[in-house]
């Protein structure tokens, strides 16, 4: 099924999945727009070519609302049902998918899941894949030879200020102890190494990072209906 085609009737929603707001999954931390909006950015310096994006755990939809003004077509889908703004989906379960997409972009679940939404997404993606997620994913022995061997990703942008993330909401002016970044693969092969430093023979991740002020930068009055004690 090609892009054009992803379609699923809303009242078949109901009984793919489970009807959940952000209070009560667990999964759920919503992205600033502002933060993904640099992401889009990002994409758009690393691959001007990128026109079409699916994000595959979309949630509320606040990525995708950050998105929309850098590719012409931004598809969203999620496990669970949070209003009519997505399609229905278990991106890491059996069935195929739904939409095929230069770039999938997605605040993937950061437990157990998260392997098989890299393995997904790098097998997937037509031009690249870009996951926002915490620092901490560069630690532990298990997550090293999915990131620099079977899936090795291209480019690592962290944040210069903090990213506000909380569980089933976002808070403007709310406050993170964790560190996040951007991972991002990029399929091209050739394109990939172009981007990575080689030191000795081997090649290494590029690392870009997001220079301070994208918040101010980046925010939109159109983002107030996603954000939380912000009247509308």
């Amino acid at each position: 099924m090609n892009a054009a085609d992803a379609v699923i009737p809303r009242a078949t929603m109901a009984v793919m999945a489970h009807r959940r707001t952000g209070t009560d999954d667990a999964d759920f931390f919503p992205t600033p727009p502002w933060a993904a909006r640099a992401i889009g950015e990002r994409i758009k310096q690393l691959d001007p070519m990128a026109a079409t994006a699916w994000e595959p755990a979309c949630g509320a939809g606040h990525m995708v609302h950050g998105l929309q003004g850098y590719f012409p077509a931004v598809w969203a889908s999620d496990l669970c049902v949070y209003g009519d703004h997505h399609f229905v989906h278990d991106f890491i379960g059996d069935a195929p998918s739904p939409v095929v997409a230069d770039w999938i972009i997605t605040n993937p679940p950061f437990g157990d899941a998260l392997p098989a939404f890299i393995r997904r997404a790098y097998a997937e993606a037509r031009r690249g894949v870009a996951m926002f997620v915490r620092a901490g994913v560069l630690e532990g022995q298990a997550r090293h030879g999915l990131l620099y061997g079977e899936c090795p990703y291209t480019v690592f942008c962290p944040y210069s200020e903090r990213v506000p993330i909380h569980r089933g909401r976002w808070e403007v002016d709310g406050t993170s102890a964790a560190f996040y970044g951007v991972f991002i693969w990029i399929k091209d092969q050739r394109r990939h190494r172009q981007m990575m430093s080689v030191i000795n023979g081997v090649a290494y991740p590029a690392v870009m990072p997001f220079a301070p002020g994208q918040e101010a930068r980046l925010s939109s009055s159109s983002d107030e209906a996603f954000a939380v004690g912000v009247a509308a």
